[in-house]
């Protein structure tokens, strides 16, 4: 393995969540397994989405862990829901830059079984890391709904931390021409603006006004730089140009490239015929000593029988105590989350 840029409590935490969950591996495979995970999220086309973010989401998921029924599940998945990563050009036209869902669900079903991880509880990981391809977490699924808060939570970050989340995104995306991928995140932050609801769970609700803050600013300011750009160049070669087949394959990619949907998203306009497809660009984008609970006699995990209707930028603070990584205390509505 080589030099792990992370903290040791990092590969702690990891080790800890996997020995709840039941893997029957000895802690040297176990710990050899996190560290091939975080040389997966330090490699060095992830500006953005690296370890720093990975660190983030596992923060943001032990704040939301009060209210789930299984925390070490979802940290498990929130450790593998960016493993697979492609910021490649061709990639993100067709749909499929960026993390990649369906991928980091299968190389978890493959790894966690290898370490011995209980087949249920492999396939309720791979279920929610899939959930995050869309963000529309089932309104009982509970801890569904925290996975996705807690991957979207960066977005309530204090506005000189967003500032600098949309830097690294940019640097990520920095092949792609200016004006198309000033088009692919006005796209992108409309599509989370029109959302009725950013956060699903009861805690995460509380980071829903910061995030619409962030969200509007960075739209008025797409707006303006749009308007000073140059007209596109009808004759210059189209950087958008992919194979369409490609492009629709997957008939539930989502248009703003984020792998994130509306909550009633309008039917999509077919292709023409001859005409290139022109998409959305990048990716944004308790007690863990207590066993896993066993699922029910009808195979499925419990949820919440009920829910209330009403329905990144990552600088994380790596000081934070080896056996925790819960950040403080709540801010009351409409305050903003502590500094990452």
């Amino acid at each position: 393995m080589g030099v792990i840029d992370a903290p040791q409590w990092v590969l702690s935490a990891w080790r800890r969540s996997l020995e709840a969950v039941g893997a029957t591996a000895d802690r040297e495979a176990i710990e050899a397994r996190g560290e091939a995970l975080i040389e997966r999220w330090s490699r060095p086309d992830r500006i953005h989405h690296n370890v720093k973010r990975l660190i983030g989401v596992l923060a943001r998921v032990d704040e939301l862990a009060p209210e789930t029924h299984h925390p070490d599940i979802v940290r498990i998945a929130a450790w593998y829901h960016g493993a697979v990563f492609n910021a490649a050009a061709r990639q993100a036209y067709a749909h499929k830059g960026g993390v990649d869902e369906a991928a980091s669900a299968a190389l978890a079903r493959t790894e966690l079984a290898d370490l011995g991880v209980p087949e249920k509880v492999v396939n309720r990981i791979a279920e929610l890391i899939s959930v995050l391809a869309r963000h529309d977490a089932p309104a009982t699924d509970i801890d569904a709904q925290a996975l996705c808060d807690a991957d979207l939570g960066g977005l309530a970050s204090e506005p000189q931390k967003y500032e600098a989340y949309r830097r690294e995104v940019r640097q990520e995306y920095q092949h792609i021409p200016q004006r198309d991928y000033v088009e692919a995140r006005l796209a992108i932050v409309t599509k989370l603006l029109g959302r009725t609801h950013l956060f699903r769970s009861p805690l995460g609700r509380d980071w829903e006004d910061a995030a619409r803050e962030n969200l509007n600013a960075e739209l008025a300011r797409l707006t303006n730089e749009l308007t000073g750009l140059p007209p596109r160049d009808p004759d210059e070669p189209d950087p958008s140009r992919v194979d369409v087949a490609q492009a629709e394959a997957d008939p539930d990619a989502d248009d703003s490239g984020f792998g994130l949907a509306d909550e009633a998203e309008e039917p999509r306009r077919p292709a023409e015929p001859g005409r290139p497809t022109r998409t959305a660009v990048p990716d944004l984008a308790v007690d863990r000593d207590r066993p896993v609970e066993p699922p029910g006699t009808d195979g499925a995990w419990p949820s919440l029988p009920t829910m209330r209707s009403a329905d990144v930028a990552d600088d994380e603070d790596e000081t934070q105590h080896e056996t925790s990584l819960s950040r403080p205390p709540r801010m009351p509505a409409r305050q903003r989350p502590p500094s990452e």
